[in-house]
């Protein structure tokens, strides 16, 4: 083991057997103090949390909503609506087209490809 892994070991050994005094000699004063220490460290978290991540993810995650949100316009079904469906129906009986007539030609004579 290196000289730091032992140092370290060390001070957890010692933080170990002090927390252990602490605790037989007066608990309240420890649970008290661990508290509030872990009430401070909460709240500077979620401050820095909340000041610092809106800055630098801000970009990112807005361009991120977008493209999820184009995607899923893109992939997803269209829905038609009960209106819609309505209105595309045929009705029953289709009107004559008056304005197109049929002209009968001479439909047996092959056209001469040679002339066009």
């Amino acid at each position: 083991m290196t000289i730091r892994n032992w140092l370290f070991g060390g001070i957890i050994i010692a933080a170990l057997i002090g927390l252990g005094t602490w605790l037989y000699h007066n608990p309240a004063s420890l649970f008290l103090q661990l508290f509030v220490t872990i009430l401070i460290a909460g709240i500077i978290f979620l401050v820095i949390r909340a000041f610092m991540g809106r800055k630098q993810g801000f970009k990112e995650s807005r361009s991120y909503a977008k493209a999820a949100k184009f995607s899923k316009k893109r992939y997803e079904q269209p829905r038609k609506s009960a209106h819609t469906i309505k209105s595309s129906k045929r009705p029953l009986r289709r009107k004559s087209s008056a304005h197109l007539t049929v002209i009968e030609g001479k439909k047996g004579k092959k056209k001469d490809r040679a002339i066009f």
